[in-house]
């Protein structure tokens, strides 16, 4: 499959402030060649090419057995490819052993060793080297200002928090300094708050150390805090590569607009395409829908309208605005998290619409509730055709 570009510009962390992969006199740091892994008759990953470039702080997403882990292996030289190759730096290592490769892997569960100090973890790989004690000595104190845990030098990993050990592992496999850094769900073995916080640590570090992170997940969120961009997975191939804002707006297919956080899809038909503005007309109701797609579709083709919750208004009054769609339907469930409430609207057609609201205004009341009869509206630039 192809690589897909991302927009312009970078829209959140790491140290790519540009968009490198749009400009084509920039080379990629590291390059998939049409690479492939066959366990017998089955594709763990099938005939995929990328390009991530230097600084780069990317994002490989998908659920269980879309393949993701089994490429980050390949890069890693702990799976050898069937097929295609692995580039970094302009160099060829496909054949490559894992400890003559410049890289370092984080794993899921950290492997930190439980009878060694924090300092003798971090300093393991050094040692193995046999490099000079005092080096050894420095380096070791300097990763560990920069992971924030000087002051735990000498407690053993049982004696640390979850989110300590993760730093651990961390500042052990930078200190060797390797031009790209495997992680395999980080994050995955953190709280969701201590996760937050760690994510932008993570981005932090990144950015103060200028290392190519390539990081493996199957969490939207995170992978949307930390990515400058994301390749999506399932199946094997990439479905769609791109910055957050990108995949999430953008999606090119239904099922990226399922999986990659929550989607309205309505099921419609075009009535007009004009240029780049198309019309549809929803089943089972009268509402029409124009927004914006290209290519055109001829009229009378089968399309799916989606729309993401938090795009939708909600009120028990008739919207005036321009140039926005409009539905009507009945309360049916209603979740309240404090800072936003969820609702899940019946329309008219019997589809039941999600619609993420922000609550701006302090009340111990709710101001709508179960059966009350409500307009949704949205503006139809919000509005994304999908046709697969």
């Amino acid at each position: 499959m192809t690589e897909t570009s991302g927009v312009a510009k970078t829209d959140n962390g790491g140290a790519c402030t540009g968009a490198p992969w749009k400009d084509p006199s920039q080379k990629p740091f590291i390059e998939l060649q049409s690479l492939s892994k066959r366990f017998g008759s089955f594709a763990a990953v099938d005939n995929i090419s990328l390009k991530i470039y230097r600084g780069e702080l990317f994002t490989i997403l998908g659920g269980s057995g879309c393949g993701k882990s089994t490429l980050l292996r390949m890069l890693a030289g702990f799976e050898k490819p069937s097929a295609g190759r692995i580039l970094i730096d302009g160099t060829d290592i496909t054949e490559t052993p894992p400890y003559d490769r410049p890289v370092n892997m984080m794993f899921q569960s950290y492997a930190v060793f439980p009878h060694m100090s924090v300092e003798q973890n971090v300093a393991y790989g050094l040692k193995k080297e046999k490099l000079p004690k005092g080096e050894i000595a420095q380096r070791v104190h300097e990763m560990l200002e920069l992971v924030q845990l000087p002051d735990l030098a000498r407690r053993k990993p049982n004696q640390l928090s979850g989110g300590q050990r993760q730093r651990v592992a961390l500042a052990r496999a930078l200190i060797k300094r390797p031009k790209v850094l495997l992680l395999d769900e980080p994050l995955a073995a953190l709280d969701k708050k201590l996760r937050e916080q760690t994510q932008f640590e993570l981005m932090n570090l990144q950015d103060q150390l200028g290392i190519t992170f390539v990081v493996v997940t199957h969490d939207q969120e995170e992978a949307m805090t930390l990515a400058t961009r994301i390749a999506v997975m399932e199946a094997g191939r990439f479905v769609q590569i791109g910055t957050p804002s990108e995949v999430y707006e953008f999606p090119h297919n239904r099922f990226i607009a399922d999986f990659f956080g929550k989607i309205n899809a309505f099921d419609a038909t075009v009535i007009a395409c004009d240029g780049e503005t198309l019309t549809a007309r929803l089943d089972n109701d009268d509402t029409q829908i124009r927004t914006r797609h290209a290519p055109p579709l001829e009229p009378g083709t089968r399309c799916v309208i989606g729309v993401r919750p938090e795009k939708l208004l909600i009120s028990t009054q008739a919207p005036t605005q321009e140039g926005y769609t409009v539905t009507r339907g009945v309360v049916e469930d209603l979740a309240y998290y404090g800072n936003r409430s969820l609702y899940r609207v019946r329309s008219r057609s019997g589809q039941v619409i999600q619609v993420s609201a922000q609550n701006y205004q302090r009340s111990a009341e709710l101001l709508l509730e179960w059966d009350d009869e409500v307009f949704l509206s949205w503006d139809s630039s919000c509005s994304v055709v999908l046709t697969q």
